[in-house]
């Protein structure tokens, strides 16, 4: 058995696959590098080392494709039979119920864990991207919050946790402490993707687009270089330039880092039908971009293991006017709501009404979009992501209602969006819309 730095104990590992252990662990804290070429290296060394089996699984189990998670349960099929302490026991038990798609379960012993642990740094990690994955914006907050008075500056990966907790108190709306968080995260470990980004949503959220502009440009070669979190972060910053209705501007982000090298991975390709959807509800020329990104989505149209994800897809698949997959993607998700996991009930409560909610925005039946999102924007929380992400749901709302004539509802819905962004460029050009729609 070997210790770390926190006194720890892992079951199986020598010294050279613990360091490459902790290797994994920091490029996983940063979103930089090879965290997957590290642990393999891990398990290469030490066969029996039952946290690196673990962490593997976690890594693809947190991917949301449906091939990763085949991964993830080999990875918990290889670490079953080892010996384990009983926190270890605990990670294998989560890994199990993770690659089985029970989200929630998973959750509830990582929580356990880091309870027992506060400086298990692979059980904060893990944690509180399942309370991403499943928009659980209390236990972001909530489960760093826990454990950050057992760390201190200096340990290794304190800037993990100050970032994480940056994000965790911009979900909930605390967005001075979750700047003051981000900024230190930052000033510790320039190469924490995540701090970064924890720091863009809350000048999202209070429509800062131009200090947002000049946070993510002041040193965007610290966050993306070698990142696998940077599709995002580039994202975060077409996302002030959209505010600001600078459309040439999207577009060349768009072309160029977020979705220029066309990644077939969902997580960026998310990213890309998110941006290119909000130019779609503005009446934006974005040429032949849905065509290509469509063309990757559609391997996934039968996916069925993530709604976050259907939703995108189907944005794409409006955008490129292609009827077939996402009739196949309908299907699927009806199939998928018959399932025994918890992405039953993500694509039940959310995502398959969010789903035909876009298909018949793109088929023009606005009053049938306002019917289907209406209900779920107070939970649409439950299929996961952030507060900047779901937004788009409001945005297609608030279009539905502009384009089916509905004065009221516009008039309503935009000055409700209007008291949340009072100082965003879009809030305004919406209100004038409806403002204008009552007028005629």
């Amino acid at each position: 058995m070997m210790k770390d730095a926190f006194g720890l104990t892992y079951s199986g590992a020598t010294e050279a696959g613990l360091s490459s252990y902790a290797r994994a662990v920091h490029e996983l804290q940063c979103f930089i590098g090879d965290p997957v070429g590290s642990i393999d290296r891990a398990i290469a060394d030490d066969p029996a080392f039952v946290m690196a089996h673990v962490f593997k699984g976690y890594l693809f189990g947190l991917a949301t494709e449906r091939d990763a998670t085949a991964v993830a349960r080999s990875s918990h099929h290889a670490a079953l039979p080892l010996a384990a302490t009983p926190r270890e026991e605990a990670h294998v038990a989560a890994l199990g119920h993770l690659a089985e798609g029970r989200w929630h379960e998973a959750s509830r012993i990582l929580e356990d864990i880091a309870i027992d642990n506060p400086r298990d740094a692979l059980a904060l990690q893990a944690g509180h991207q399942i309370d991403f994955f499943t928009g659980n914006a209390r236990m972001l907050r909530d489960r760093i919050g826990r454990a950050l008075p057992a760390w201190r500056e200096g340990m290794p990966g304190y800037h993990a946790i100050l970032g994480m907790q940056a994000f965790g108190l911009e979900e909930m709306g605390d967005y001075a402490r979750a700047e003051s968080f981000g900024r230190q995260a930052v000033e510790i470990e320039p190469r924490d993707g995540w701090a970064q980004h924890a720091v863009a949503h809350v000048m999202e959220m209070q429509s800062r687009q131009r200090d947002g502009i000049a946070w993510m440009r002041a040193n965007p070669e610290a966050w993306s270089r070698e990142s696998f979190l940077q599709v995002h972060n580039w994202w975060h910053l077409a996302l002030f330039h959209y505010d600001l209705d600078e459309v040439d501007e999207v577009l060349k982000l768009y072309d160029g880092p977020i979705y220029g090298a066309r990644s077939t991975l969902a997580l960026n390709m998310v990213d890309a039908s998110a941006i290119l959807w909000r130019l779609h509800l503005g009446g934006a020329d974005v040429g032949d971009r849905w065509a290509a990104l469509a063309a990757n989505w559609m391997p996934k149209a039968a996916a069925g293991n993530y709604a976050f994800n259907d939703a995108h897809a189907m944005m794409a698949f409006v955008g490129a006017g292609l009827e077939a997959p996402a009739r196949t993607l309908l299907e699927t998700q009806r199939e998928a709501m018959r399932a025994n996991d918890d992405n039953a009930s993500f694509t039940r409560d959310v995502g398959h009404p969010l789903a035909r909610a876009i298909k018949a925005f793109g088929e023009a039946r606005y009053d049938e979009a306002v019917r289907l999102i209406r209900p779920i924007r107070s939970i649409a929380h439950r299929f996961g992501g952030s507060h900047a992400q779901r937004d788009v749901i409001d945005l297609t709302l608030i279009e539905a209602a502009l384009r089916a004539g509905d004065a009221t509802l516009a008039r309503a819905l935009t000055a409700e969006r209007q008291l949340a962004r009072p100082d965003s460029p879009l809030s305004a050009l919406l209100s004038r819309r409806a403002s204008d729609l009552s007028e005629n």
